[in-house]
């Protein structure tokens, strides 16, 4: 049967067979439109690829409160995720404490619906950002895919968005007895706001862990006139005008782009700021970690005696996680 011959209402979009029923199809007639069945009792005229169209194909099975939490709630958000974490494909949804068991393949459930803020997102109910990153601690442990470092870029990224640490600071102290509280809460300790990439977190990461002082984040500069030149993605003030721009490969590596980028270096330096670029291979490893923290260093003209060198690597269980480990390390050479 032509998807034409289709009630106008359910067209172009998913919807649960029910919905069909109520409009007077019956089960023979809906089959008989060869619709795409991305879930029991959903059909949709076209198999769903990207993550809101998964999500929007799950959606009309739901029969009770629910929301996109956890990982897809952080997808639907855009947040920063690692490699670890998109190897979950599955559909995460939570529901309030006292729902029946949710079974459905694909779909991971979750309880808790009721402590956790919901907003909603392309007309999707979804987990908002603070409780997203708290959730996170679902995901830490040996062989579990989220680290410190992740939670910290992650919660960059969201204290930027909102302008301020403490709503991830509330939607942690709200909960009771959350997986991953010693991570988080160390994480909590290292997000700031203004970060705006992924890279830009790690960076600021290793030179801070490698002793130097906290730089300024994507703070404008103006000449003395309140001209705009520009906004470096770091800046330090004292004891001179230094700039750090983080460079990807993939929007810096052509010629035209490298030619812009000198032009905004050429007017940092105009302001008297010394300029250094940040590649992937300054941040990703240990010589290349150890080079950048010690040319910041010399431009800063820090102590190199105060250098925590050893300390700039990425770091993935916190330090309480390794102190615990450490400490069932010595009971079972004891025993």
């Amino acid at each position: 049967m032509s998807i034409q011959n289709l009630p106008e209402d359910l067209r172009g979009r998913p919807f649960a067979v029910r919905e069909a029923i109520g409009l007077g199809l019956s089960y023979a007639e809906v089959d008989r439109f060869r619709l795409v069945a991305p879930t029991h009792g959903v059909r949709v005229e076209k198999r769903p690829v990207s993550l809101i169209e998964r999500c929007s194909a799950i959606a009309p099975a739901m029969v009770a409160e629910f929301a996109f939490s956890h990982l897809t709630a952080a997808g639907l958000h855009g947040l920063p995720t690692s490699t670890g974490m998109d190897g979950d494909s599955a559909i995460h949804v939570i529901r309030p404490a006292g729902d029946l068991s949710f079974r459905r393949r694909g779909v991971r459930g979750h309880r808790g619906y009721d402590c956790r803020q919901v907003e909603q997102i392309n007309g999707l109910p979804v987990v908002g950002l603070a409780d997203t990153w708290v959730d996170m601690g679902e995901l830490i442990g040996p062989g579990l895919p989220v680290g410190l470092d992740d939670l910290i870029v992650m919660g960059d990224a969201i204290a930027t968005r909102l302008r301020t640490v403490d709503p991830l600071r509330e939607a942690l102290a709200r909960r009771v007895r959350p997986r991953g509280k010693l991570t988080l809460l160390e994480a909590l300790d290292w997000i700031r706001v203004g970060s705006e990439s992924p890279a830009e977190t790690r960076t600021r990461l290793v030179l801070v862990r490698g002793g130097l002082p906290e730089p300024i984040l994507n703070e404008p500069i103006r000449t003395k006139s309140g001209l705009w030149v520009g906004r470096p993605d770091m800046t330090y003030l004292e004891p001179v005008r230094f700039a750090l721009e983080v460079q990807g490969r993939r929007f810096h590596s052509g010629s035209e782009e490298r030619a812009h980028d000198e032009d905004r270096y050429a007017s940092f330096r105009n302001e008297g700021y010394k300029v250094v670029a940040v590649w992937d291979s300054d941040i990703n490893s240990d010589s290349g970690r150890t080079a950048l923290v010690l040319k910041a260093a010399e431009i800063l003209c820090f102590p190199q005696t105060l250098l925590t060198l050893d300390q700039c690597a990425p770091r993935f269980f916190s330090t309480r996680m390794l102190e615990l480990a450490e400490m069932r390390k010595r009971r079972l050479r004891r025993a």
